[in-house]
């Protein structure tokens, strides 16, 4: 590698010509000069990819200066701003970018000088043939230097950018781990009036809903949370007027994936800075010496149409910011069964306006690449103008054809200059956006933190707290002391509990009193349970090493070994992104595992027992709390149900509104309750796995690996973007390209005519085109008339081409994105399982964007090139017969050349977007869990696996580029070679010097054409691998719809719910989740579905809603078969609470009624009724997920909605379960007081939760064990 640090180690790097392997680092950094300049060192890689589909493995490990490891720790060392860190970190490279753009601009300009003295050469016919050919040797060597140049400028460019993208990504990952989490109620439209709704406001953003064994329930939390993410993949950058606000997870996603490449790109194209202003001033030198004065001319129509452009770039950037607070708006969507019409309807909505304004800015783009066309062929018009009727010259074949390259030259660096200060702009935007994330206040550590000492004091002296960036106390002068033993926290819903834990954990502000916290590892479990895709013995150990003898008695302790024996292999069987594959109760079990298996010796636990049955959760408080597992610890837990802990614990924390007290054990309720989960005990129940874990050496994976196609991109996919484009449109455009191709060459031949004009008689035969035109001696005006009407033609024509194509981008945008949102929102729960919402995040950002962007102008250029190549070997035949033998043999040779370049490059391309999906998660479960990963200490641990992702994605993109500088620099030496030999050939052919002009320009078309055809087309299957991935989407296997419409009353509030002999299986190769289930429910009835956690029953309540079809058997409701029924008129008739809630950004009342079905008498009345103590309006603010709310609040606007919707059928899944007792009781009673004519199906854990019950129904292990009436069976328990 050229300029290496020398200091780094130079072992297991892959020799140069050796077959790749992922296990060696690339032989960058072993090269010769020659295999460095040619690019050879590609060659085994190349041979790999062209013989087949490479894969990870086969691609070489980055070299140590691209390893984001090294990149990071020299990056956070420097000191500054980020712009000075990254000149610091990049500096080198950019000197020597600067170094080879004044090489290139050079070697630019020296070709239409050559070529104008090459021309004079061939009419002087006095002077010898050798010196004509001497300019063609010379024109050769220049272009050889700019080859060369041009290769060493990517590399350099490419590891400036690559680097510098790195770095900003690390830097990003890090920050977003120290920073603050300011409390959502900063940003909260309307706060509510209530002291302590700020509790349930937890940055944590962990976990999702309550899911069942057999995974069903996993569907549920994805529509949820990619309900979210479209949102967060609607949204475009947000304007520097927000930017005081914390940094939302959409903005963070959007700081990663597009202002780190938006600055990262002028990286990039840091050599324009030096190339643009260079060319300037060398192409105004050279067009005065060739044509003088008259240059000015044609200048000012340049300046004129650039400050046109500057009014028009004005309006521009006002729709501009427009379009982005129109995609910056938070949608109004819902993601829970039976609303997906109504989501899809909200998403197409504000996809449409931003279709819209897009089209709108497109239009405005489109006027000033028209006003700069317009000023390129205005250009030599005024130019020509001045110099033959003013000045009175003769507009010679030498100066004609050299004066039109200088002028393209001179109009391309006027052009480029405002492009780069607006992109210029666009990155200051960006470094400032970053800027100010990067500014985000820390973590505060400023609190006394106590010592490592084993046993920590954890003291609170009339402290008061705040979330960080509001200044509302949610926490207002608590004095406690935390010392070992069990200490419990209760308190009703909002009442700070949650809060007390943040603040326990140093995520809150402290604004007063004295605090003292531990400054070691904190065993947490959030209230709604964190997990990773991963096995679950992963997520238990976490980052700790593996203790078989302390693993086995966390599991024992947390009731697993049984859950663990239904799992084909054990522990070590992958759950998921989030846990997904767990039932509710387990994933809150895997997560306590989790705290009790760490070395904490401090635990604080957010209700982890809310979601266990009586039994398991009274044997989980005796074997965790007391006992080995709890010796020497401070345990802190926020429970509602004291009654299981009460005795055990030390000291007992009531929080009533933002105060804490200390309250006596004879002021809680008794701990006798019944138990009513399970008939047997836990301890009976308990089996040691211990062998069958060990035979578990083979897992399944939960989450499938990403699909990549194979070979190139197939002609079906590229028939589907046609036809969302429409084919009229498309036949349309390909006449104008073929017009406009005929107009410049029209234009060509015209300057040839004129050129030739001079010196001949003055009345001619007309033989062909402009040959009737009067010499321009006599007569300059037909000319310049002429050669402005093919530019005023030529510019109108590329106007309705750029039209046209913002046409296309809309239909196909639109078209597109509709079907996906389509097919992905009515998709198989089974694809919500095995797909991350990474991977989906991943496609509806980065390959829509692709749709979005100029992936029509390849399209059109592609085409144009087409057109362009078969025109010149048309020109070129007509000429000579052997241009047209060379110029086949030359399309041979760029041919194969390109043919083993490209499946290589495809599977780069596909490894690389592949690869990009982990970085997006890893973000993504940051994020989630960003306070259970700061309470373990867990930081370097995260950090590292971000730097591996993003080494595993960039080394993709690295070497697709690298092949990419393979390509071209065989293209650009063989486009030099073959311009040499075609002006060799007009030298010894003995055609005139204004055909040899006409052919030269034709011939170099063709080189162009040929050379740029095939690097567009290869650019074009890449981009087409974003629509192959989005076409992938269009073939999902859908949810079976229904074949029956039911009528409108049905269900009818009398019909009757029967299960007969109902079997239903996940997926093919599961067990069954439930097995030979039968009973009937009667209507109107209040039904109980009791059972042990993971034994059924959420996924036999959710089979109501048709999610899984049974295998075997039918569900009756009101006497019709469900498998049969319109899914979407069953889910909008039944309503289904699950124990998290959907809630979504926007007011209370459209949260209450989504579907706009109620009047506001009616939701003010349920809101008060329910929310009445927290003072909430029809107007309060709900933030996306609720994340303003407390956990129990957002159940009780679950409740709200579904008394206002009072459907016959109401499912209930441990929707109280998070509601202090007292509260829940009264909850109860109203629902049995609104819902009296419903037939109501509740789970819960909680004997207040179902003791009015009309019958009962027990699961175990997916099979009815008892029914009856639930007046015996809690009897029965009494006694």
């Amino acid at each position: 590698m050229p300029l290496r640090d020398p200091d780094l180690p130079d072992d297991d790097i892959s020799r140069a010509f050796e077959k790749p392997n992922h296990l060696l680092r690339s032989p960058e950094d072993k090269l010769t000069l020659w295999q460095y300049m040619s690019v050879s060192w590609m060659s085994p890689l190349i041979s790999v990819g062209y013989t087949r589909q490479l894969n990870d493995d086969d691609v070489w490990n980055l070299s140590l200066e691209f390893q984001h490891r090294i990149l990071h720790q020299k990056f956070r060392e420097l000191a500054g701003s980020v712009v000075r860190r990254l000149l610091s970190a990049n500096g080198l490279d950019l000197v020597i970018l600067s170094c080879l753009g004044i090489v290139e601009a050079l070697s630019n300009f020296a070709g239409p000088v050559l070529l104008q003295q090459l021309l004079r050469a061939m009419e002087d016919v006095f002077s010898p043939r050798s010196k004509a050919v001497t300019f063609a040797v010379l024109s050769l060597l220049v272009r050889l230097i700019a080859c060369q140049s041009s290769v060493f400028s990517l590399w350099y460019s490419r590891r400036c950018y690559e680097r510098s993208r790195g770095e900003m990504i690390t830097m990003l990952y890090e920050k977003t781990l120290s920073r603050k989490l300011l409390g959502e109620s900063a940003q909260t439209k309307t706060p509510t009036s209530s002291a302590t709704d700020h509790d349930g406001a937890k940055p944590t953003r962990n976990g999702l809903s309550n899911a069942t064994q057999g995974r069903i329930r996993s569907a549920y939390e994805y529509m949820k949370r990619f309900g979210r993410f479209v949102t967060r993949s609607m949204r475009v950058r947000f304007s520097r007027d927000k930017s005081e606000q914390s940094a939302s997870i959409g903005k963070i996603y959007n700081l990663m994936r597009n202002d780190v490449y938006e600055v990262a790109q002028r990286f990039w194209e840091f050599q324009s800075l030096i190339r643009v202003p260079l060319s300037l001033v060398l192409s105004v030198v050279l067009v005065w010496k060739l044509i003088g004065w008259p240059c000015l001319f044609g200048v000012v129509t340049v300046i004129v149409a650039q400050s046109l452009n500057v009014l028009i770039t004005r309006l521009l950037l006002r729709y501009e910011r427009e379009r982005r607070k129109v995609t910056d708006d938070k949608l109004k969507k819902v993601a829970q069964y039976g609303w997906q019409d109504f989501w899809q309807e909200q998403v197409m909505q504000a996809r449409q306006t931003e279709l819209r304004y897009m089209i709108l800015t497109g239009f405005w783009r489109v006027l000033i690449s028209f006003t700069n066309h317009l000023a390129t062929g205005l250009f030599p018009v005024a130019a020509f103008y001045a110099y033959t009727a003013l000045a009175g010259e003769s507009l010679r074949i030498d100066i004609a054809f050299p004066a039109l390259q200088l002028f393209a030259m001179l109009e391309s660096s006027l052009r480029e200059v405002p492009n780069l200060i607006t992109t210029l702009l666009n990155a200051k935007i960006a470094v400032g956006r970053i800027e100010d994330f990067m500014n985000e206040p820390d973590k505060d550590d400023a609190m006394v933190r106590s010592s490592l000492a084993p046993l920590p004091r954890i003291v609170l002296d009339d402290a008061s707290f705040a979330w960080p960036g509001t200044s509302h106390l949610v926490l207002r002068n608590i004095s406690l002391e935390f010392s070992v033993g069990l200490t419990v926290i209760c308190g009703k819903v909002a009442a700070g509990k949650t809060a007390l834990l943040q603040a326990l954990l140093g995520e809150l502000e402290s604004c007063g009193g004295n605090v003292i916290l531990p400054n070691n590892v904190v065993g947490y479990c959030a209230q709604t349970p964190w997990l990773q895709s991963m096995s679950i013995r992963d997520n238990i150990t976490f980052i700790s090493p593996y203790d078989e003898g302390r693993y086995r008695n966390v599991l024992e302790a947390c009731a697993l070994i049984q859950d663990l024996a239904m799992f084909k292999h054990g522990d070590l069987s992958n759950i998921g992104e989030n846990g997904i594959g767990l039932s509710g109760g387990q994933k809150a079990r895997v997560a306590l595992a989790r705290a009790m298996y760490s070395p904490a010796k401090v635990l604080f636990l957010d209700d982890p027992l809310s979601a266990l049955d009586h039994q398991t959760a009274e044997f989980i408080v005796h074997r965790c709390f007391c006992g080995p597992l709890a010796e020497g610890r401070a345990i802190v837990l926020v429970t509602h149900r004291t009654s299981l802990c009460q005795k055990l614990a030390k000291q007992i924390v009531e929080v009533c509104e933002g105060n804490a007290r200390v309250v006596s054990r004879e002021l809680l309720p008794a701990s006798d309750t019944p138990s009513v989960m399970a008939s047997d005990s836990a301890e009976d129940t308990i089996k040691d796995q211990e062998d069958g874990n060990d035979e578990a050496v083979a897992p399944e994976k939960f989450i499938e690996d990403e699909k990549r196609v194979h070979g190139g991109v197939k002609a079906a996919v590229y028939w589907e973007y046609i036809k969302a484009g429409k084919l009229r449109w498309w036949a349309v455009l390909i006449f104008q390209l073929a017009l406009y191709r005929l107009v410049r060459l029209a234009e060509t031949w015209f300057l040839k005519r004129w050129g030739e004009a001079y010196d001949r008689p003055a009345v001619r035969v007309a033989t062909g085109p402009f040959d009737d035109l009067p010499s321009p001696e006599a007569n300059i005006r037909p000319w310049l008339v002429g050669f402005f009407l093919l530019a005023i033609v030529q510019a109108a024509i590329f106007l309705v081409g750029q039209c046209l194509m913002i046409v296309i981008i809309y239909f196909a945008g639109r078209q597109m994105f509709r079907d996906v949102m389509d097919r992905v929102s009515h998709a198989t729960f089974r694809f919500y399982d095995v797909t991350p919402v990474g991977r989906l995040m991943n496609r509806l950002t980065s390959d829509i964007g692709t749709v979005d962007g100029n992936i029509s102008q390849q399209f059109q250029d592609v085409a144009f090139l087409a057109i362009t190549w078969i025109s010149s070997i048309v020109v070129i035949a007509s000429v000579t017969p052997i241009f047209l033998a060379f110029s086949f043999a030359l399309t041979a040779s760029f041919v194969m050349i390109f043919l083993r370049f490209l499946p290589t490059s495809q599977s780069l391309r596909r490894l690389e977007m592949v690869s990009l999906s982990p970085l997006m998660s890893n973000f993504g479960a940051l994020l989630d869990g960003l306070t259970t990963v700061r309470a373990f200490r867990a930081q370097s641990s995260f950090q590292y696996r971000i730097i591996t992702v993003t080494d595993a994605f960039q080394k993709m993109d690295h070497f697709y580029w690298s092949l990419q500088a393979w390509l071209m620099y065989r293209f650009d030496a063989l486009s030099a070679c073959s311009t040499f030999l075609l002006t060799l050939l007009a030298l010894y052919t003995g055609i005139s010097p204004g055909l040899t002009a006409f052919v030269l320009v034709a011939a170099s078309g063709f080189v162009i054409s040929t050379h740029a055809l095939c690097k567009r087309y290869g650019q074009l299957q890449m981009d087409f691998v974003s629509v192959e991935r989005i076409v992938e989407l269009l073939h999902l296997k859908q949810e079976p719809a229904g074949t029956i419409d039911p009528p409108a009353w049905w269900p009818a509030y009398s019909g009757d719910i029967g299960y007969e002999d109902v079997t239903i299986r996940y997926a093919p190769h599961l067990d069954p989740s439930l097995t030979g289930i039968s009973f009937r429910i009667p209507a109107g009835s209040t039904t109980a579905l009791l059972g042990r956690t993971g034994s059924g029953k959420s996924t036999l309540a959710l089979s109501l809603l048709s999610i899984m079809k049974p295998e075997s058997g039918r569900i009756l409701i009101d006497n019709i078969d469900i498998s049969k029924v319109n899914t979407q008129a069953l889910r909008n008739r039944v309503t289904f609470l699950a124990q998290d809630p959907v809630l979504f950004p926007g007011s209370m009342r459209q949260n209450l009624d989504p579907l706009d079905e109620h009047v506001d008498d009616a939701c003010e009345t349920v809101l008060q009724r329910i929310g009445g103590t927290y003072n909430w309006t029809l107007d309060t603010n709900v933030e996306d997920g609720g994340k303003n709310l407390s956990q129990g609040q957002r159940q009780l606007v679950g409740l709200a909605r579904a008394i206002l919707r009072r459907s016959a059928i109401v499912i209930l899944d441990e929707a109280t379960a998070s509601i202090d007792m007292e509260t829940a009781t009264q909850i109860q009673r109203i629902l049995r007081e609104e819902l009296e004519h419903s037939t109501v199906i509740t789970i819960a854990h909680r004997l207040e939760a179902v003791a009015d019950a009309d019958f009962f129904i027990r699961l175990d292990e997916g099979r009815v064990v008892e029914q009856g009436p639930a007046g015996e069976a809690l009897r029965r328990m009494d006694e």
